[in-house]
């Protein structure tokens, strides 16, 4: 049974008519204080994310908000309509109701306001403000004592916050956060509607960072005698707090010149991860001065040193490691930020720092993978979600076919072994007990021997058990690091994704090239449960869509033109010599990629149209490569390897390749 009950949808609909028709902010505040003061054992049933509060008048929002502060800290049931029903009475008799009662109102409040944010509802800045600091405050810190400096701890609660309300208030706060991020800019100013009109979010209409708001005001709590944090910094988190603050007043000193896209990036990582100290300050420390020394290095002024195979890794191999790393994190704000900033600093990814992300996805190399998986598994050993039980619970149901069997078979054929082993193991302690006798012996156990042998054949059982329970967690571990490995892929792929879409011009594309082919090829021979299946057509279709279509492409491959002619007849002969048709699609696609790439490049070799060729070009062949436009494509050389490929398909019954493939081909290349 659900432990709180909710209004009906229908009578959600005739508050959002009433609220909707009605002109009068009092009539409007009346109406909600009294549907939100209708409590089941203290959780109104109105729900904490109704969409109704969008029709408050802005007098009406700013005073439900106040109401709603003023029950978080004196919670007054006296004003309440509370009720219970019958199987909860009998479920809390020995609970303090009255502290029950609190936390799920407090958890409610806490909620509604932080949903305020996210609400259509127009709001002022300061209103989003207010409850932003509000919920911060209550999330991460109490008040010592009554101060008027701090708005938030000018009243005292009533009941004082315990560590349970203090981690519900966290969790609402960073839902919070993340409205916050894409939240687009309030106020009618001409400023505001110019900010957006360029699509910008997470910012006022001064253009400053809510998080950055945000962060101040935790510095300010930090420096204050009147309040005490929940988790006390020690000296080295508080040097990283304030070392954190000075490098984002140092990056805003920047934000005016030619790389202000990548400073803003910056600001917010290193913003998010100093609002994370106050979460998970440990684990939040080592990432958070990898990524100080890593802004350091990358607006550094000192000149670029040549780069050799043992040198120091770089700051944008460094960041990307800081990226992976966050990426493994439960949480979807820290995520989307992570992918923001891959994207802003896509321009000065070097090959290496390509390469780790590529290392990821390799499916030869899982061991590289291991610290994501230990990230991922730590933070979800409290809670799992319900979509993560989905997927094990189809991964489970839609192993078919000749795996399935395989995997039958594979089992029963282990079970013969240990129970051989067993059964071997039982008659020794069969005849070790004088168990065992000859038919001809009338000879009879006595009661003491009895009792001997059943308590080793007892032991020998529940050895047996252990030893059975002890396989099945082991295979249980692996299945659930499996799990938790594709999903990590998955997220990374975004990072792929993201690079080829914003940097389709740059010859690192290449490299992307067979990673993603060998990833295909490795899910299109593995089993097909259903993440494997999310993670194949997701890595297709970035290939598809984000590689091979583009209208952008590189042009800048004179100095490459061996190297992808090289590739193509790598690509080709691939696609010749698989057996599968889908697979061998893909490597036949990407070689047409590389003749687009390679006939829209101009060689400096090949002379311009108007000018004449040299006597000694003057023969047919290089005239027809001008006139058509080769580019820097060696027609001679790309013509025998596609000839060789359609003599197989023509000569060969069990050929990979298909008709499509080459019908492809002629339209896209007639010459």
């Amino acid at each position: 049974l659900p432990d709180r009950f909710k209004f009906a949808p229908e009578m959600e609909v005739y508050i959002d008519e009433f609220l909707n028709g009605c002109d009068d902010p009092e009539r409007q505040l009346t109406v909600m204080i009294g549907f939100s003061t209708l409590t089941n054992q203290g959780y109104p049933v109105l729900a904490s994310s109704s969409r109704v509060v969008r029709h408050l008048q802005p007098v009406a929002l700013q005073k439900y908000v106040d109401w709603l502060k003023d029950m978080f800290l004196r919670p007054d049931f006296d004003c309440c309509l509370d009720f219970s029903s019958n199987r909860q009475k009998q479920n809390q008799e020995n609970v303090n109701i009255t502290r029950h009662k609190i936390a799920r109102l407090r958890k409610w409040i806490i909620h509604r306001l932080a949903n305020i944010i996210e609400s259509p509802v127009k709001k002022e800045e300061s209103l989003v403000m207010d409850i932003s600091r509000f919920c911060f405050f209550h999330a991460f810190f109490e008040a010592k004592k009554k101060t008027s400096q701090i708005r938030e701890a000018n009243v005292l609660p009533s009941e004082p916050l315990d560590k349970e309300a203090h981690s519900v208030a966290e969790n609402y706060f960073f839902g919070l956060l993340q409205t916050l991020n894409t939240l687009t800019v309030l106020g009618d100013t001409a400023k505001a509607a110019a900010l957006r009109e360029k699509h910008i979010h997470g910012v006022t209409a001064d253009g400053k960072l809510w998080i950055f708001l945000l962060v101040e005001y935790a510095d300010k709590l930090l420096s204050s005698e009147h309040v005490k944090a929940v988790k006390p910094f020690t000296k080295e988190q508080m040097d990283a707090w304030e070392r954190t603050l000075q490098s984002v007043k140092n990056l805003q000193k920047k934000e005016n010149k030619s790389d202000n896209a990548k400073v803003v990036a910056f600001q917010q990582l290193l913003l998010l991860m100093a609002i994370h100290l106050f979460k998970n300050p440990l684990e939040t420390m080592d990432v958070l001065s990898d990524l100080l020394n890593c802004t350091e290095r990358a607006f550094s002024k000192e000149p670029k040193k040549k780069k050799t195979d043992n040198a120091e890794p770089g700051w944008v191999e460094v960041m990307v490691e800081i990226l992976l790393s966050l990426l493994a994190q439960p949480s979807l704000l820290i995520r989307r930020i992570s992918k923001s900033v891959f994207v802003r600093i896509c321009p000065s990814l070097t090959k290496r720092g390509l390469q780790l992300i590529l290392d990821v996805l390799d499916p030869y190399q899982e061991q590289n993978e291991e610290s994501a998986v230990v990230v991922m598994e730590e933070s979800n050993k409290k809670v799992k979600s319900a979509q993560d039980m989905d997927e094990e619970e189809s991964e489970d149901s839609s192993d078919e076919g000749d795996t399935e069997e395989e995997n039958d078979s594979g089992d029963e054929e282990r079970n013969e072994e240990v129970d051989e082993d067993f059964r071997s193991q039982l008659m020794n302690v069969l005849q070790a007990g004088n168990a065992l006798v000859c038919d001809e012996s009338d000879e009879e156990l006595d009661d003491e021997a009895m009792m001997a042998l059943d308590k080793n054949i007892s032991a020998l059982f529940a050895e047996q058990q252990k030893r059975i329970q002890a396989k099945k967690d082991e295979k249980d571990r692996m299945r659930k690091e499996k799990i938790l490995r594709r999903d990590f892929k998955i997220k990374v792929l975004d990072l792929v994704e993201a690079f080829l879409t914003k940097q389709s011009e740059n010859p690192l594309v290449f490299d992307v090239i067979e990673p993603l082919l060998r990833v295909i090829e490795q899910c299109m021979s593995s089993d097909s449960d259903k993440q494997e299946v999310d993670f194949l057509q997701k890595t297709a279709n970035i290939f598809k869509n984000s590689l091979c279509r583009p209208k952008q492409y590189c042009k800048r491959v004179d100095a490459l033109q061996e190297d992808l002619h090289a590739f193509v007849e790598r690509l080709v002969k691939k696609a010749c010599k698989h057996t599968d048709s889908s697979v061998a699609l893909y490597y036949f696609s990407a070689s047409l990629y590389l003749l687009k790439v390679l006939k829209g490049n101009m060689s400096d070799k090949t002379p311009t149209p108007p000018t004449p060729l040299p006597g000694k070009h003057s023969n047919a062949i290089p005239q027809a490569s001008q006139l058509l436009g080769t580019g820097c494509l060696d027609m001679e050389r790309v013509t025998v390897l596609y000839r060789q490929a359609l003599t197989q398909f023509l000569t060969k019954r069990n050929s990979a390749l298909t008709s499509s493939m080459f019908d492809d081909l002629f339209r896209r290349f007639p010459v």
